[in-house]
């Protein structure tokens, strides 16, 4: 293979102009590793090699990747590559999760068809990704909005439906009364429609819910077994899933409204009831639609809530305001007490029971709340160390543990739990309350009024109801001649879609217009890939086979809802046959975020990197203009801020292995990294640096017969090569990969530290030995290269790094020849001592006493006492 020169990158003076040629040889390997189809597997493999699944997390084609894309998949392939050298049969596939708003959205402004759009970015990101080197099996690769995919999605949906694991209900969501469609939390923006501006309003509307919460017991207690999940991953998921223990108690009301004579409230704390100055109920409670019935008031402040999002977070993060409706209910333990009943903005009626007793003094919402509203305060719980008598609170509520005072029969009793018991058993022998188990958990709504997503397969007949539809009939296909020139969803303005026969009685009958939520298709398409081309959703042998996914790699921000419905999904298709695990993920690993400095020109316009100039003193100037330019703090790339980096450019620039080295070598993988235009230079010439160490060893003659024997230099060489054998494989197994480059980097020191040695036949071997291992240490990092090195030692071999095993390291090799001990007199340090490692305590302690500083130290005094701890130090207590 022939070693033609190409023009340096950019940044990389002339002198150092490069010698390997990445541009020539990465499509080159590329295209081996798909003619001789590497990475492919069998859906039911019969090789008899342990399976080994790894899985990123596939991403949304936007149209080009991005530098948090080349992390991830460099991630995931490190680990694909390296376990398929230990011998596995790795399953590593790629596809696309390809329905969502965006597509809808471009349909809208560029007047392109969502799945031309779609499809076009698919397209391009796939050429990118191809780019990489990544060991990916190809012919595994779908798209979710493809109906070779999402015809079986709808099967597993009517399944689930048989099985009773699906619910069509009223609930309230967020509408947008101009664009006509339900809006997710996150697209709710100040109230505000994200796209049309308008004030959001909620809603009732019929549907689709899976039944999520019937797996909440055991989705919580699995998280347990997880192990190999990040301990943060597997809180959120507990809160998210929320059990808690408390009271469901009714507060009478002091005066029936419109046949109401009671609110029922859950709450964690009846330990401070008798801390209680109001009662909330959410603006969609039953109660407050009778009070607005009347109320003109009533029904404005509602009105207002309902322009508030749905979300907790959206709740938590706006002004806490209510509006007293002049009812009143008597308190549970005191029957001449009452206290007003209040229609409030941070009550929601999806949570507990839409009504909540506030206790002021101990909740700072409810703290929050008094104040603005001059309700009273009563401390219930007394903190360790305060006068009960003195006690008050301030603009804090404590939330902690203490005892109960101003709590009647609850006095002196520890809060909360033994007070909280004692509490539920008084509600329980008055039979007003019971203690119960609550959840925060809610089902899974996946009803979306947009076009491009897929079709939620029921019909809906006036004489027969609901109907699934005929397994035949699948995939319910989305219509191509859709309009978006009107608000709302296309698929309503269809004028002959939604049309069609009941497929019970032949009536006319209407399609279900709602599309399910994209949640949904990531809930299953790891399973998928075991057998993507089957006729049936899942082939049970291939299913069986590959699952669970043993590494699966992907951001934090997934860490609640993606992979909480793939856990119940998972549980979902158990239930109906299609799988026979629960736990679809064994392992996880959640990557850092790419991140870099961000810049500003002058009038304030962000500006790219590649826009801008830095100078030696750290200062920067728009290269154009010369015009100064403030440099901002380093953050995640993100578009708005322009401060992110084209991996196409890099890769043009550098070359792929170069992107994938410095990815890997900055910081550990859990971490952000910052990109930096050194960083990658300095990755950049180490690629040389190691194609030249190759080209020198290259040049000698070469022999496959071992030496007898080895000078010390060859000897030090071959301790290097065995010794950073197993320091790398032990850093790519604990996910240490920014470790594993660090050891190569010093190897590649000690073999240019080899170089200066007086050549010799066995030095010789040794090189070639250090060259060939750091090829293949660096396979899973930088495969092209090291396929390069690998085909300059030896030409004319069909062996391609990519079909080698793991080497392994000869620990006899790699065991040191001496060891350092430091000496200590009386704990401070005197000197140390070199000792063969398998030296006796007494040998030892005799070299320590006769190093020359340790001596000198000791003198004429007697030694009491000699303390070694073995292989590392020695420490004489001496007297006087």
């Amino acid at each position: 293979m022939s070693n033609v020169t190409v023009d340096a990158p950019a940044s990389i003076p002339a002198a150092e102009a490069p010698r390997y040629d990445f541009r020539a040889a990465e499509p080159r390997w590329q295209t081996e590793w798909e003619r001789r189809a590497c990475f492919h597997v069998e859906d039911v493999p019969t090789d008899g090699r342990p399976k080994y699944y790894v899985l990123e997390m596939f991403p949304y084609p936007s149209g080009k990747i991005h530098m948090g894309h080349v992390r991830n998949y460099t991630l995931g392939d490190v680990v694909a590559r390296y376990k398929r050298a230990r011998g596995c049969s790795v399953l590593h596939p790629m596809g696309w999760d390809a329905f969502g708003l965006p597509a809808e959205n471009a349909a809208r402004e560029r007047n392109i068809h969502p799945a031309r759009w779609t499809w076009d970015n698919i397209a391009n990101m796939r050429a990118e990704l191809k780019r990489m080197g990544l060991s990916l099996d190809w012919r595994r690769e779908f798209a979710t909005c493809d109906p070779a995919y999402y015809g079986h999605q709808q099967k597993l949906f009517l399944d689930m439906l048989k099985a009773g694991l699906v619910e069509r209900r009223e609930s309230w969501v967020n509408w947008d009364p101009v664009d006509g469609t339900v809006l997710a939390n996150e697209q709710v923006i100040d109230g505000r429609g994200w796209r049309s501006g308008a004030l959001v309003e909620k809603k009732k509307l019929s549907q689709w819910f899976l039944k999520i919460t019937d797996f909440a017991p055991e989705l919580l207690s699995a998280l347990d077994g997880l192990d190999r999940w990040p301990e943060r991953v597997r809180l959120m998921q507990a809160n998210w899933i929320g059990r808690s223990e408390g009271a469901r108690l009714r507060f009478a009301l002091a005066a029936p409204e419109a046949g109401i004579d009671g609110i029922e409230v859950y709450t964690t704390r009846p330990d401070t009831l008798f801390g209680m100055s109001f009662l909330a109920i959410a603006a969609e409670h039953p109660l407050a639609a009778a009070i607005a019935a009347r109320n003109p008031d009533a029904a404005a402040f509602i009105a207002e809530c309902r322009r508030l999002g749905t979300s907790e977070a959206a709740i938590e993060a706006t002004e806490k305001k209510g509006y007293d409706t002049g009812l009143r209910v008597r308190h549970p333990f005191l029957p001449d007490a009452t206290y007003p009943v209040w229609i409030a903005n941070f009550v929601l009626m999806e949570y507990g029971t839409g009504a909540i007793f506030g206790c002021p003094a101990h909740d700072q919402r409810d703290l929050d709340f008094a104040r603005k509203y001059g309700l009273t305060v009563t401390p219930v719980v007394l903190p360790a160390g305060e006068d009960a008598a003195g006690f008050t609170i301030g603009d804090k509520a404590f939330d902690g543990v203490g005892v109960m005072i101003n709590s009647g029969f609850l006095d002196g009793k520890p809060a909360p739990e033994e007070a909280k018991a004692v509490a539920i058993a008084e509600l329980e022998r008055l039979g007003i309350g019971t203690g119960v188990v609550n959840w925060r958990l809610r089902d899974w709504g996946v009803s979306r009024q947009r076009y491009w997503g897929c079709p939620i397969p029921v019909i809906h007949c006036d004489a027969c109801g609901v109907v699934p539809v005929p397994d035949a009939d699948l995939p319910v296909k989305l219509p191509e001649d859709v309009s978006f020139d009107r608000p709302g969803n296309p698929l309503d303005h269809h004028p002959s879609w939604k049309n069609v026969a009941c497929p019970c009685c032949g009536r006319p009958a209407r399609r279900e217009t709602d599309t399910f939520d994209t949640f949904v298709d990531s809930s299953w398409y790891f399973a998928r890939y075991c057998s993507p081309t089957a006729a049936v959703p899942l082939t049970r042998a291939a299913v069986d086979h590959w699952m669970p996914v043993d590494q699966y790699i992907g951001g934090i921000e997934h860490a609640i809802l993606h992979l909480l419905y793939s856990r119940f999904f998972t549980r979902a298709m158990k239930a109906t046959g299609h799988v026979s695990l629960d736990e679809p993920f064994a392992g996880l690993f959640t990557q850092g975020m790419v991140t870099h400095e961000s810049y500003k020109s002058a009038d304030g316009h962000w500006l790219y990197p590649e826009e801008i100039e830095k100078r030696a003193d750290g200062t920067a100037v728009h290269r154009q203009s010369g015009a100064p330019v403030t440099v901002g703090r380093v953050e995640a790339m993100s578009k708005s801020k322009r401060n992110t980096v084209d991996p196409g450019a890099i890769i043009d620039r550098f070359g792929a292995d170069t992107a994938r080295w410095f990815i890997l070598s900055d910081n550990p993988p859990e971490r952000d990294m910052e990109w930096t235009e050194s960083g990658v230079v300095g990755a950049y010439r180490f690629t040389q640096r190691l194609f030249r160490l190759a080209e020198s060893v290259a040049a000698l003659p070469a022999t496959d017969e071992v030496p007898q024997d080895f000078s010390p230099a060859a000897r030090t060489l071959r301790r290097a090569t065995h010794r950073t054998i197993a320091a790398v494989t032990e850093a790519l197994e604990g996910f240490a990969f920014n470790v594993a480059v660090a050891r190569v980097y010093e190897f590649a020191n000690a073999i240019a530290e080899a170089e200066k040695a007086a050549d010799s036949p066995d030095l010789r071997w040794a090189r070639r030995e250090a060259v060939e291992i750091v090829a293949r240490l660096v396979s899973p990092m930088m495969p092209h290269l090291a396929e390069e090195i690998f085909a300059r030692l030896r030409p004319g071999s069909e062996v391609l790094v990519a079909e080698l095993g793991w080497p392994d390291s000869d620990a006899a090799l790699a065991a040191a020849e001496t060891v350092t001990i430091a000496v200590q007199v009386l704990g401070k340090l005197r000197g140390s001592i070199e000792v063969a490692p398998g030296a006796t305590e007494a040998e030892v302690l005799a070299a320590a006493a006769a190093e020359p500083n340790v001596a000198r130290a000791i003198g004429e005094r007697r030694v009491v006492k000699r303390i070694y701890v073995p292989g590392r130090i020695v420490n004489f207590v001496v007297a006087g």
